[in-house]
């Protein structure tokens, strides 16, 4: 059982979650991330690691609720407990010298972008963020990421805040303006495979955090193949950083909306149990109930 240290709501179905893992927060490193079960009977989820206090003991989640796994997850308070916390897994990012880097998170992508910020700050880079949201309520992080020196360009789908558009309109202006070394995409696929397209142009190095469905996170379910220059991949050894101007991103796309109507349904049946059934599905993982099953 892993203890939830901090859970708060930062924007609407989005919650931050700070939970005790010093095995995983000792090893960490920016770009990887961990294997969560939720409840004993719940289904693998794979969530990026945002933050990590090795002194602490402890490491950060931002979690976006999508699925029936996420939206369990995101019900749970300070004092709960997760049933397991696997990693750190995957390949941590390149972090090296290379001028002006670009780090482009679109929504809850932003908390992934985070660590790789601030990584690419301490090897000397000067690092510019491109984050976007659909309204002000969804851009995230970015006084965080203002507070290590990090030039912050927010933008948003609506205008509400920042700059109005899409953040491949920024991206753009950006790398029309500057000798940048390397952008980073993390976020919704369609986001990614567009910033692909405007840095292709230019020749930039661009990496794109891949999210592909994945089940135990150690390369042998298969489930998060990948197609990376005419090559199959599994994002969770192989990656999840790929080379963006390589990857099948309507491929990924196809294969990541496959389980879309199962999924629905699941959300379906969990809205339609009654609230005593509902909380019975949490009991497991609740403070009190769970100090006791470890115990």
């Amino acid at each position: 059982m892993y203890l939830i240290l901090e859970a708060e709501s930062i924007a609407p179905d989005v919650r931050r979650i700070v939970v005790e893992a010093p095995k995983v927060a000792k090893k960490h490193q920016a770009g990887q991330f961990v294997i969560v079960r939720v409840t004993p009977k719940g289904e693998r989820i794979p969530l990026t690691i945002a933050a990590a206090d090795a002194g602490a003991g402890s490491i950060t989640l931002f979690v976006q609720a999508i699925g029936r796994t996420t939206t369990l997850m995101n019900e749970l308070e300070t004092g709960d407990y997760l049933v397991d916390v696997a990693g750190p897994l995957g390949h941590a990012s390149e972090i090296k010298q290379y001028g002006t880097a670009v780090v482009v998170g679109g929504g809850v992508g932003t908390a992934i972008a985070y660590p790789i910020a601030l990584a690419l700050v301490a090897a000397g880079n000067r690092v510019i963020a491109i984050i976007g949201g659909r309204t002000k309520e969804y851009v995230l992080l970015e006084n965080e990421l203002s507070d290590h020196g990090i030039e912050v360009m927010p933008c948003t789908d609506d205008g509400s805040y920042g700059r109005k558009g899409f953040v491949t309109e920024a991206l753009a202006d950006v790398i029309a303006d500057e000798d940048v070394g390397v952008v980073f995409a993390i976020g919704p696929i369609p986001m990614m495979s567009a910033v692909a397209e405007v840095t292709r142009e230019t020749g930039v190095e661009t990496v794109a955090s891949l999210n592909p469905i994945m089940v135990d996170g150690t390369g042998m379910c298969g489930g998060c193949r990948v197609e990376v220059g005419g090559e199959t991949k599994f994002a969770c050894v192989d990656g999840p950083e790929f080379d963006a101007h390589q990857v099948d991103f309507k491929l990924l796309q196809r294969r990541n909306t496959s389980y879309r109507a199962f999924e629905a349904g699941q959300i379906d049946d969990l809205k339609a149990l009654d609230p005593e059934h509902h909380e019975q599905v949490l009991a497991p993982v609740r403070g009190a109930c769970a100090r006791e099953q470890a115990s």
